[in-house]
C-alpha cells in the first residue's frame, strides 16, 4: 500500500537511443525561475517513462530515469512542471523533530515529549506525554526505538485478531512481519508471506492502522488489488473509505516527523 508521496501525472516518453548514458548524480539543488529545488535521481531498469513524484519526507521532487533517459529528459521534464514541483513542495509539513516539547501523534492523540534526565524508566507514556530518561543526546534514537517497538506490538496484535476473525479464513497469517521506515508505502506484502508495515503508523489512530493490517493480509490471498481482493478487504475492515481519506491528508505530516 503506497505512502502519500505524489506522482506527477505527466510521464515523458523514454528516447529510443541506445547508446550509453551517464549516470546523474544522486542529489542536486538546481535552481528553476521558481526557486531552487532539491532533486533525486533513481535509475530504474523497469521504468518505461521518466517520471517526477514528491517525496514528503525527504523534501525533495524524486526524478525516475529509464535505463536509456538521459539527465537532460529529467531536467527538460523538471522545466515544463517546476511550478507544480515548487507548490507541491511548498504545501509539505513541516518537519518535527524528536526533542523537548515537540509535539507526535500516537495512536492519532498528540503527546508532547519531555525530557526526564533524571529518570531511569527509559521512555513511557504519562497522560499526553512522552517522557524519555537519559542523556538529551540519545533522546532522539530512544523515542524511535520505542515507537518503533510499539508499532510492533500494535501491529502484530491487528494482524493476529483480524487473520483469526471470522471472515479472514485460514490462509491470513504472515510467515513473518516486519517493521520498517519507509518513504513510499505503508505496508507491503510479498509472494512468501512476509508483511511488511511502516513505524510511522503508530502515529495514526486505530481505526487506520487496523485498515492498512487488513489490506496487507488480504493481499496474502491477493497479490494484486482486483475485485476478489477488495471485496475481501472490505470483509476485513469496515474502515476503508475513512483510512485512505485520512492518509492522504495527514500522511506527508507522518513521514516529516522524527
Amino acid at each position: 500500500m503506497t505512502a502519500a508521496s505524489t506522482r506527477r501525472p505527466f510521464q515523458a516518453a523514454q528516447p529510443r537511443s541506445r547508446a550509453a548514458v551517464a549516470p546523474p548524480p544522486q542529489l542536486e539543488l538546481l535552481r528553476f525561475p521558481t526557486g531552487d529545488l532539491p532533486v533525486r535521481w533513481r535509475r530504474c531498469r523497469t521504468a518505461g517513462r521518466i517520471s517526477l513524484r514528491i517525496d514528503p519526507r525527504a523534501g525533495m521532487v524524486v526524478v525516475t530515469l529509464p535505463p536509456r533517459a538521459s539527465r537532460e529528459g529529467g531536467l527538460a521534464l523538471l522545466r515544463i512542471h517546476a511550478e507544480w514541483v515548487a507548490g507541491r513542495l511548498a504545501a509539505l509539513p513541516k518537519v518535527v523533530a524528536f526533542d523537548e516539547g515537540a509535539v507526535v501523534l500516537l495512536d492519532g492523540r498528540p503527546h508532547v515529549i519531555r525530557h526526564s534526565p533524571e529518570a531511569r524508566r527509559g521512555v513511557w507514556v504519562e497522560a499526553d506525554e512522552i517522557r524519555i530518561s537519559g542523556e538529551h543526546a540519545f533522546l532522539p534514537r530512544r523515542l524511535s526505538d520505542f515507537l518503533r517497538a510499539e508499532a510492533r506490538l500494535r501491529l502484530a496484535k491487528l494482524a493476529a485478531v483480524i487473520g483469526a476473525g471470522p471472515d479472514a479464513g485460514t490462509d491470513l497469517i504472515p510467515s513473518r512481519l516486519a517493521i520498517k521506515d519507509t518513504s513510499t508505502r505503508w505496508g507491503s506484502c510479498s509472494s512468501d508471506k512476509v508483511v511488511m508495515f511502516s513505524w510511522r503508523l503508530v502515529m495514526a489512530p486505530p481505526e487506520i492502522q487496523h485498515y492498512v493490517v487488513a489490506h496487507e493480509l488480504a493481499h496474502l490471498r491477493h497479490l494484486d488489488h482486483g475485485r476478489g481482493f477488495w471485496a475481501l478487504v472490505e470483509l476485513l475492515t469496515p474502515h476503508r473509505a475513512h483510512a485512505e481519506a485520512w492518509l492522504k491528508q495527514n500522511g506527508p505530516a507522518l513521514l516529516r516527523t522524527g
